[in-house]
């Protein structure tokens, strides 16, 4: 099932799209935006909260940011979206240049739309197995959106309602509860160490003991292992780097 963005300047035509799209049975929610800059605000707090985008059905000529300019940017994001441009200006040389899956004009016949969902979620399941182990989080820094990577992370750590991610390139704080994080990273390497830490498993140097409880050191910073968590981070440590349980001492 597909969750899909649609983009429209026109009040109209943006609800004649997403009558369309809630009408056909592989389209599983569906965003709206008027115009191209509130659509990239969405998307990029979307992405932030974790949440899963397969597609954009876009104009080209949008209030803010017309629609070749979003696709630019949507194009940048890692793991992007598809695109589908739904118009009535004839401009396909072009959106098939920015690797749009379809061209779709208006007037937007229902079997026509159904053919572009049919194509776009060929092309999501097509690029799904490519994308698996790519996630990102975006951090606005100043205007400026920077995508930081969950393989750069080294430890993100609890303030209240946001997480600080740790890098060698610096922290980044972003709005989203630590719990919210360990799920959407959670099978990834990535271990609660502590109520309020949540470890990148591929990033512990060293592991010790230090008056009977673990602490690891990650880049360089000492965490401590809370009791609760010992024996979870014991294990993922044995399962990723395959150590023998009698290097990391008894409970």
């Amino acid at each position: 099932m597909l969750r899909v963005m649609a983009v429209d300047g026109e009040t109209s035509a943006l609800s004649e799209l997403v009558y369309l799209l809630r009408r056909n049975e592989r389209i599983e929610h569906v965003t709206t935006a008027q115009d191209g800059l509130a659509a990239l605000h969405m998307i990029v707090t979307m992405l932030g909260a974790g949440e899963r985008l397969d597609g954009v059905f876009l104009d080209v000529r949008l209030p803010g940011l017309d629609g070749f300019e979003l696709a630019k940017m949507i194009a940048g994001f890692p793991g992007r979206a598809r695109l589908v441009f739904v118009t009535a200006h004839d401009c396909a040389v072009r959106a098939f240049e920015l690797e749009a899956v379809d061209y779709v004009l208006k007037p937007v016949r229902p079997e026509r739309l159904a053919q572009a969902v049919r194509r776009l979620s060929s092309a999501a399941e097509a690029v799904g197995g490519e994308e698996e182990g790519i996630d990102v989080i975006p951090v606005e820094l100043g205007g400026r959106t920077k995508f930081v990577q969950r393989q750069a992370v080294w430890y993100a750590e609890a303030h209240g309602d946001y997480v600080r991610l740790h890098t060698v390139d610096g922290t980044y704080l972003v709005r989203m509860p630590l719990a919210a994080l360990e799920r959407r990273w959670g099978g990834s390497g990535f271990v609660r160490a502590h109520r309020s830490t949540l470890v990148n498993a591929r990033h512990v140097s060293e592991l010790r003991y230090d008056g009977g409880r673990m602490v690891l050191q990650v880049g360089g910073a000492v965490l401590p292992v809370s009791r609760r968590h010992t024996r979870q981070v014991r294990d993922q440590l044995v399962r990723r780097f395959r150590v023998p349980t009698s290097t990391l001492g008894s409970m």
